[in-house]
């Protein structure tokens, strides 16, 4: 999840048969297409690091068918920076070419560094002139994350992937972006939540697909990889698949159980109903909007209200407020091993003691990765980012809007920490073809994009995610 217009990234940072990013399936095969995620090498984290996590995410919340073909796809994605962001890719433009996206389901823009853009850093960027497809919109277009801005012009052209083509797409060539916000080879962000939150006005790429009929099934869906706790980490790992219009039956086993987004569509929310800490449960703000949480792909970590989370170290012994650079968050003994499991009014979901372990700071003491987020207003209660979806297969339906969870199946589960190739992108067969439709988010809610709190990807700059 940064902050602004609606604020879209998110807060603070496969076995080999997986690898092949932006694959398509062929036309004969309706399969779904999945994309794997990849991670860079560890940093330890520091105090400072935590600052920014934390404080990005209070930021942060503050068509037609051409031709239509429903269908599935699958793109590989990348960890990055052991399990701080994670990112796949997409391709835009006639001919097409390739870029690394985080994938947020924390915003819904879509944007990549423009050839203009000097503070950029060495990453892909995208040559306008080059595409015979694109369309200057002449709409200018900015974003504040909790790590950072971005600013540039909207345009519309093809967008391609995991096998679906989107032309018309309207998204962002981002000119001017605050130092670090893009860290390689990252070349921008795809926003994955509702179109009500998108500062560019425009229906995102993914509410394009599934408003179509362009997927097999209206669903989108996540695995993804976990490396904190592995040992010789790479700056960039394989990350898990991200399905687009079904799910991977290899990659989790039994049923998933979907809840129902509680609002109208804005973010992914969902309504926690029970958490407790080592079996014991604990007290926290349940019902209406103080239980609220997003569930958000592009943050790091897991934010939630003062209160509950100081009720969820009280569970722990001998765990103390952090202080100093640390505040916020909260220190315990590392010996101890920490499971917290939540409830969104189904089963109850278990974070591993590996995940919520965030940083030994001490020969005994260590940070954990729940911390204090009290942003008031409109925004979301809680931030579940991907220190609790590194645990479950997650999956994101269109219609009803909702948010499913299943347990994640020993393949999936065998791909963490266990090392090989980055996925690469590439650009694979198109299977379906969709229109996009203009100002739909004007038409829809009044020309009034909700604000957002913390984008995806954008804290990896600090070592953790924040959009």
């Amino acid at each position: 999840m940064i902050t602004s217009l609606p604020i879209p990234f998110s807060l603070l940072v496969l076995l080999s048969c997986c690898l092949s990013t932006l694959s398509a399936p062929s036309p004969s095969s309706p399969g779904p297409i999945h994309i794997p995620v990849v991670r860079k090498t560890p940093q330890e984290h520091t105090g400072e690091w935590a600052q920014r996590e934390r404080e990005a995410l209070i930021v942060k919340y503050g068509g037609q068918p051409l031709s239509k073909r429903a269908s599935e796809g699958y793109n590989l994605i990348t960890n990055q920076q052991a399990d701080s962001s994670y990112f796949g890719s997409l391709a835009i433009g006639t001919p097409p070419v390739s870029f690394d996206v985080i994938l947020d389901t924390g915003s819904a823009d879509l944007w990549v560094a423009d050839t203009s853009c000097t503070a950029c850093g060495h990453v892909a960027v995208l040559d306008s002139s080059s595409s015979s497809t694109f369309k200057n919109l002449s709409e200018p277009f900015q974003i504040t994350y909790g790590s950072g801005q971005a600013a540039g012009t909207l345009g519309q052209d093809v967008v391609q992937m995991a096998g679906f083509s989107v032309s018309n797409q309207v998204f962002a060539a981002v000119t001017q972006v605050t130092q670090g916000l893009l860290n390689s080879p990252v070349s921008g962000l795809l926003g994955l939540a509702w179109e009500s939150i998108a500062s560019s006005q425009h229906m995102p790429l993914w509410q394009t697909l599934a408003s179509s009929g362009a997927w097999q099934e209206n669903v989108m869906s996540f695995q993804l990889t976990r490396y904190i706790n592995a040992t010789n980490q790479q700056e960039l790992e394989p990350g898990g698949t991200f399905t687009m219009g079904g799910t991977n039956s290899s990659l989790y086993t039994g049923d998933i159980d979907y809840q129902n987004v509680p609002t109208t569509p804005t973010y992914w929310l969902q309504n926690i109903g029970s958490l407790s800490v080592n079996g014991n449960q604990v007290t926290i703000p349940t019902g209406g909007t103080n239980a609220y949480a997003a569930i958000d792909t592009g943050t790091t970590l897991v934010g939630g209200p003062s209160s509950a989370i100081a009720n969820i170290f009280a569970q722990i012994p001998n765990s103390a407020p952090g202080t100093g650079s640390w505040q916020g968050y909260y220190t315990y003994p590392c010996s101890t091993a920490v499971t917290v499991s939540i409830s969104f009014g189904g089963p109850s979901w278990a974070v591993s003691p590996a995940d919520f372990q965030l940083q030994q700071i001490s020969s005994s003491q260590c940070v954990g990765a729940f911390f204090n987020l009290d942003v008031g207003g409109s925004a979301p209660a809680w931030i579940i980012g991907d220190t609790f979806l590194k645990n479950v297969y997650t999956v994101f339906r269109y219609n009803p809007a909702s948010v499913g969870f299943a347990q994640l199946s020993s393949t999936a589960v065998a791909m963490n920490g266990a090392g090989g190739a980055a996925p690469s992108p590439t650009i694979g067969q198109v299977s379906s073809t969709v229109t996009a439709t203009s100002n739909g988010a004007l038409a829809k809610f009044g020309g009034v994009p909700a604000k957002g709190l913390i984008g995806a990807g954008l804290a990896a700059l600090a070592g953790a995610m924040v959009l």
